[in-house]
C-alpha cells in the first residue's frame, strides 16, 4: 500500500472520532512527506531538531509541525519561529527558554507537558508530582509567551495490553485533575496525547485527543540516524 493509503486508513478511523492524527516522519525524505500532504494530513511530528528545521524550510509552510522527541534548551531556538506545537516539555528549565525564544519571535508557543507513565528508565517526563508543581510555581505563572494545552505521555515498550491501559488511564485521570485545579476555565487546555501505531487503540480507549503514527504510514524509515549535537 502507498503512503497516501495507509494515511487514509488511519483519517477515515480518526476522523470519526475526532481524534487528530500526528504523521510522525522521523526519518523520512522530505518527498514522503510531501506525498503525506498531496493526500491531505497537515500535521506531523518530528523527533530531532537538525531533520526538523530542514524539512520545515523544503515543505509547504501550512504544515503544522510537532516536536514530539526530547528537547534540549540550546535547541529551542530553532524552531521557535515556526513550530506549532512542543509536545515533550519534561522541566520548568525547558519552559523557560521555549517562553524566553518565544517572546523573541513575538508569538505563543503552545506546549504539553510529557508525563512520565512508563515502567522503566528510558523514558522522559514530569512525575505527577512534578508536573502539579511545576504548574503551581511562581515561574510558571510568569510566564506569557507560552501556553500549556495538555500532557503527553509514552506507555512501556512491549507491556501486556492492560498494564499499556492502566497507564493511559493514569494520564488521562491527571489530565482531568490538572484541568479542575489549573485549566477550569480554559479551553485550550484540552489535548492527551497518547498511543502510538502499536497501541492507539488502546489510548484512544482511555480518552486520547492525538494519537502519533510513523511507520504505519510511512513504512521503514528512509534516511540517516541524526546524531543530536550536545
Amino acid at each position: 500500500m502507498s503512503i497516501a493509503d495507509n494515511l487514509l486508513k488511519y483519517k477515515n478511523e480518526l476522523d470519526e472520532i475526532a481524534v487528530k492524527l500526528i504523521a510522525v516522519s522521523k526519518y523520512q525524505e522530505a518527498a514522503a512527506v510531501q506525498e503525506a500532504y498531496d493526500a491531505g494530513q497537515r500535521v506531523f511530528g518530528e523527533n530531532i531538531v537538525q531533520e526538523l528545521v530542514e524539512k520545515q524550510a523544503q515543505l509547504p509552510q501550512d504544515i503544522e509541525w510537532h516536536l514530539i522527541g526530547h528537547l534540549q534548551t540550546n535547541k529551542v531556538k530553532y524552531i521557535a519561529p515556526f513550530i506549532s506545537l512542543i509536545q515533550s516539555v519534561d522541566s520548568l528549565k525547558l519552559l523557560l527558554e521555549i517562553d524566553k525564544q518565544a517572546a523573541k519571535n513575538k508569538r505563543v508557543i503552545d506546549c504539553l507537558l510529557q508525563i512520565y507513565i512508563a515502567d522503566e528508565d528510558t523514558k522522559f517526563g514530569l512525575g505527577f508530582d512534578e508536573a502539579v508543581e511545576l504548574l503551581r510555581s511562581e515561574e510558571f505563572a510568569a510566564l506569557k509567551n507560552v501556553r500549556i494545552v495538555g500532557l503527553m505521555g509514552i506507555a512501556s515498550n512491549n507491556a501486556l495490553e492492560k498494564q499499556t491501559l492502566d497507564e493511559f488511564t493514569e494520564l488521562k485521570v491527571l489530565f482531568d485533575g490538572i484541568k479542575v485545579s489549573f485549566f477550569r476555565k480554559e479551553d485550550s487546555f484540552k489535548e492527551v496525547s497518547m498511543g502510538m501505531s502499536g497501541d492507539y487503540k488502546l489510548a484512544i480507549e482511555a480518552g486520547s485527543t492525538m494519537v502519533r503514527v510513523g511507520s504505519s504510514i510511512f513504512g521503514k524509515r528512509k534516511i540517516k540516524h541524526w546524531k543530536e549535537e550536545a
